[in-house]
């Protein structure tokens, strides 16, 4: 018997993909699309799926304040199992990791929907072994644990400024200041349209930890960019791209081919 499910994404590309990957399955019935998070409060509780595919990262109410509309009035109602999509919110995938909620990062990988599939298949046998009424296993415990944590965290992920090494000096800088990151034989630098410096961070996801995932972007695996600072996006050879940053030196990064996806959607290319 198929499954029933939502796919929740503000992304026209990242619906289709998705929808593709679960049609080939012939064993999961999409009843409805929502490209935000109002909608998809609106559709889980219209249409009741066994499963939502929903999108971190989203104008207005992104994938966790739909989680906690959902839940805010009666935390014991049934909710369907969630799959989490996302591009780059570093903090989010552990949380997940943490609380064993599925996710899938973008882009989207076939053999990791399917395994997710066949993990919201053998969760579902499992609650409807139970009763139905007043036993939700562990599953809205964990999304709960799920919210706790995330909003426990939020003042440090969004922390205002980083510490760089410029010289023998300690500088603060602003997030919103920093065009790019880089990592070159374990050392990581950080520059700004002023300055150059070094971080403490052993590596780029260590860095990504302590940035703001709205907009900064891993666009290469030695390169971290911030979206506000892109000047010009310059098409490169087979289908690739590099971003030239408005820094000093106008630097030209490469987008590696796994991010070109997230590039034209970030920029409707």
């Amino acid at each position: 018997m198929a499954m029933t499910a939502l796919i929740i994404d503000d992304e026209e590309l990242a619906r289709e993909e998705l929808k593709y990957l679960l049609d080939t399955t012939g064993s999961v019935e999409i009843l409805a699309q929502g490209t935000n998070g109002i909608e998809a409060v609106d559709l889980i509780r219209t249409h009741q799926p066994d499963v939502v595919f929903l999108d971190v990262q989203m104008p207005g109410l992104d994938g966790f304040a739909v989680l906690k509309k959902l839940l805010e009035h009666d935390e014991s109602a049934h909710l369907p199992q969630i799959i989490f999509a996302t591009a780059y919110d570093q903090y989010a995938v552990k949380a997940f990791d943490v609380n064993a909620i599925d996710y899938l990062l973008k882009p989207f990988d076939r053999d990791r929907v399917m395994q997710a599939i066949e993990r919201a298949r053998q969760r579902l046998q499992e609650v409807h072994g139970h009763e139905k009424i007043g036993d939700l296993g562990s599953g809205n415990a964990s999304l709960s644990a799920l919210l706790k944590l995330i909003e426990q965290q939020q003042p440090q992920r969004h922390s205002g400024k980083i510490v760089l090494q410029a010289n023998s000096r300690l500088l603060l800088v602003d997030q919103k200041d920093i065009c790019f990151a880089s990592i070159d034989e374990g050392i990581i630098t950080v520059v700004t349209p002023t300055l150059e410096g070094q971080s403490k961070c052993r590596t780029l996801e260590e860095l990504l930890e302590q940035l703001d995932p709205s907009i900064f972007w891993r666009a290469h695996r030695s390169y971290v960019v911030n979206i506000n600072h892109i000047k010009e996006v310059v098409p490169w050879f087979k289908s690739s791209y590099q971003l030239r940053m408005d820094d000093k030196k106008q630097t030209e990064i490469p987008v590696s081919r796994a991010q070109t996806r997230r590039l034209r959607e970030l920029f409707k290319l």
